[in-house]
């Protein structure tokens, strides 16, 4: 007999308000041990099974475990973690930063894109797991220091037939709950007026050049301090194609702010078939 899994998020992925918030309050009094017996279903991530009620096919254990980033060495700036201290200068910034490349001011992230917290980004984003984006957008929030101030929230978006695919944009989603949360605008400024190539395979300079013109500001941000926000940070060249975007439309100035990113410390042949999807 195959096993089902009470989920609200397959649910509302596709039909929303299927499952009243009614109906969901009487699920919630069934006792765990009962509920495993009539919604038998397992972790997504670790694959044991269920047995606390959960928007989320997600073991509690397995969402406990992303941890914030950690590095002994990383550039001020944009916080691209090193092996030593030598590409860095005096002031601990590195050479695409100093070399202006990077097109944002500064740069925060939660976590590793690894482990839990790459396999939960990926229901989020592919399993169409929409509740998801509330857990991940509280651990993205705080990675943000608190004494940042912004003006406007931006996500960078999705092209069109992207969107239209996936049903949403994870960046967006994010973003919302990060704008909630400081208590400022969510606004979606920029546009990406043509579809790219995956950035999985790509050179860090192909990178660049893929997503270069990519995206245009449709929305007026002169004088504004633009919180950008991305879902996962590999080389920086799609948040830096929009961060310029946003500058070339009068941004003051431009923080980027990601759930996660690729520890680049770590890629070789092995690590570097695990970045589908990411940029």
């Amino acid at each position: 007999m195959g096993r089902c899994a009470f989920s609200s998020s397959r649910l509302t992925a596709f039909w929303p308000g299927a499952i009243p918030s009614s109906l969901l309050a009487v699920f919630t009094k069934i006792p765990h041990g009962l509920f495993s017996v009539l919604f038998p279903d397992d972790c997504r991530i670790c694959n044991r099974a269920l047995t606390e009620i959960t928007r989320v096919p997600v073991c509690g254990e397995c969402l406990k475990q992303p941890t914030p980033f950690s590095a002994e060495y990383f550039c001020a700036t944009c916080k691209t973690p090193f092996l030593n201290q030598f590409p860095l200068d005096e002031n601990g910034v590195c050479g695409l930063c100093r070399a202006g490349v990077r097109g944002f001011d500064a740069a925060y992230c939660f976590g590793a894109h690894e482990g839990a917290l790459r396999e939960m980004i990926h229901l989020f984003k592919y399993g169409r797991m929409q509740p998801l984006g509330a857990r991940l957008g509280k651990m993205m929030w705080s990675a943000l220091p608190v004494d940042e101030a912004f003006d406007v929230v931006v996500p960078v978006p999705l092209h069109w037939r992207r969107r239209w695919t996936r049903g949403f944009n994870q960046s967006e989603v994010l973003a919302r709950y990060v704008a909630r949360r400081r208590g400022i605008q969510l606004v979606c400024a920029l546009t990406r007026r043509r579809a790219t190539d995956s950035q999985a395979s790509l050179s860090n300079p192909r990178r660049r050049l893929n997503v270069s013109g990519a995206f245009l500001a449709k929305k007026s941000v002169a004088g504004q301090r633009v919180l950008l926000v991305d879902d996962v940070m590999t080389t920086g060249a799609t948040a830096s194609a929009c961060a310029l975007a946003l500058k070339r439309a009068g941004a003051k100035q431009v923080t980027l702010l990601t759930l996660a990113r690729v520890d680049r410390r770590l890629a070789g042949p092995s690590a570097r078939t695990t970045l589908s999807g990411v940029s």
